[in-house]
């Protein structure tokens, strides 16, 4: 059931290749595509097809792929460059990483394809600097196509040329926003700049500049190859092709899934992943990262696509998917994408730089019952004012998170401020821990590893716990034997 409902064309070749030899990728119909743009098509008739497609960037806006390559192209320059964003950031994502792993060259070819496109001779990858091994077959898939003279002055002997160097990313979240990651390749501080111009103007050296990310440009050759027509009839009307999207967290198949889009979020969740392990309840799910927002069971059916998610508040994001069972506390799960963004903000704009923190502090606050209905009403207000005018995407969806689970989870929200409780058992503050006399049987194992020394009783009578000393720690709940031990 679950590989009927994929459909691998960005990864199309992962797993079946050797990446670290070039004749394994020709021998599957590498550099035919870049050979066919080179030899058969004008720049202008691959733009075309290319826009035809309805290819649009997997990164997360989903700007349609074309349109940007014939902006770039229209803008005269001596110079222009293609860059690669494989500066994968968002949690529990790793889809960029994984085709670089298996398949670099089919990147390689992209990047000279829409290099001829625009007129650029020279491309850059940008990577996070913790993928060693998607670099280690970069650098050897870079070498291998110069060797046959796939890469430099003159490809095929067309009188074409393009060549690509490597750059590294520090691992800042804010540097998979374009306009940061362009100067942070030109050596600046990774921070955004208002547009426009737009980078197909003015970007890399204020030169015309295409960026797509990794999944995107893994679909060109294939596309080349077999035709926009082909591409086209894939997906939902409004996203065209595949989608890969990383499946992680309480999720019983666990990894990489590359579906059409328009798929629903019930066939992702239950038929391709198998529902929550353990029997336990599906809750929610993550899109986006933390950039994106919560959906549940009520939007089981919802067609994952860029207009459907957004219907949602939610975002595609870069297709990251963290599954969530009924053991999920939802305000804990705005506080940690919360802090991650929090963490990675550049900084530039107060907004992000001060805004953030001030969510968090009232997030933290609600865990640890100190908050009230008016700080929960400024919290939202303060949320919807950050989004209106933070300067880049990072900070414009960071209250994604915050926005999402209250509009659909906002008993949990009152249950912390107006009870005192976490529905979830999951915030330490709002927990108390309880032996029930019925099932105690005495045996003094709780006092043994109390390190506080909160639990009092005889042996073989009924213990109980001092609340004023317990510090929740939950080690007696882990080590009772007879499930006397409850927390509420």
């Amino acid at each position: 059931m679950a590989e009927k409902k994929q459909l691998r064309i960005a990864t199309r070749n992962s797993g079946f290749i050797d990446p670290e030899n070039i004749d394994s990728y020709i021998a599957a119909g590498g550099y035919q595509a870049l050979g066919k743009c080179l030899t058969e098509m004008t720049p202008g008739e691959l733009i075309e097809e290319i826009k035809k497609s309805g290819l649009r960037g997997r990164g997360g806006a989903g700007f349609p792929t074309g349109v940007k390559w014939g902006f770039a192209a229209q803008y005269p320059s001596d110079v222009k460059y293609v860059i690669c964003n494989a500066d994968e950031g968002d949690p529990g994502a790793y889809m960029d990483r994984a085709v670089l792993e298996g398949d670099p060259h089919s990147v390689l070819e992209a990047m000279a394809i829409a290099g001829y496109a625009i007129g650029a001779g020279q491309g850059t990858i940008y990577i996070r600097a913790e993928y060693p091994l998607a670099i280690k077959r970069l650098r050897i898939a870079i070498a291998q196509a110069q060797d046959y003279g796939l890469q430099g002055p003159d490809i095929l002997g067309t009188g074409f040329g393009f060549e690509i160097e490597i750059k590294y990313g520090a691992g800042a979240f804010v540097c998979g926003e374009e306009t940061a990651l362009i100067r942070s390749i030109e050596g600046n501080r990774g921070e955004p700049y208002t547009k426009p111009p737009f980078p197909a103007e003015a970007g890399y050296w204020d030169k015309p500049t295409v960026l797509n990310n990794v999944e995107t440009l893994a679909n060109i050759p294939a596309i080349i190859l077999k035709g926009a027509d082909w591409y086209s009839s894939i997906g939902s009307e409004t996203a065209k092709g595949t989608k890969v999207f990383s499946l992680v967290g309480k999720i019983t198949n666990v990894g990489l899934i590359e579906v059409p889009m328009g798929i629903t979020l019930r066939e992702i969740v239950f038929d391709i992943g198998g529902g929550c392990p353990g029997g336990k309840k599906f809750k929610a799910v993550q899109t986006g990262g933390p950039s994106g927002g919560v959906l549940t069971y009520k939007d089981l059916d919802v067609p994952i696509d860029y207009e459907h998610l957004a219907a949602c508040e939610s975002i595609m994001g870069s297709g990251g998917m963290i599954v969530m069972d009924e053991d999920a506390c939802m305000v804990d799960i705005s506080k940690f994408f919360l802090n991650f963004t929090m963490e990675e903000s550049c900084g530039k704009c107060a907004p992000c730089r001060i805004g953030s923190k001030r969510l968090f502090e009232a997030l933290e606050r609600i865990t640890l019952g100190h908050s009230s209905l008016a700080e929960l009403e400024r919290l939202e207000t303060l949320a919807r004012q950050i989004k209106d005018t933070a300067l880049c995407g990072l900070g414009q969806t960071m209250p994604n998170p915050i926005l999402s689970t209250l509009r659909v989870f906002k008993d949990e929200y009152l249950a912390h401020v107006l009870d005192k409780k976490c529905p979830a058992g999951v915030c330490k503050n709002l927990l108390e821990f309880y032996i029930l006399a019925e099932k105690c049987t005495g045996c003094t194992l709780c006092t043994k590893v109390c390190p506080v020394d909160c639990i009092s009783g005889q042996v073989k009578y009924c213990h109980v716990i001092d609340q004023d000393l317990c510090i929740k720690c939950g080690a007696c709940l882990e080590k009772c034997k007879f499930d006397a031990i409850v927390k509420r």
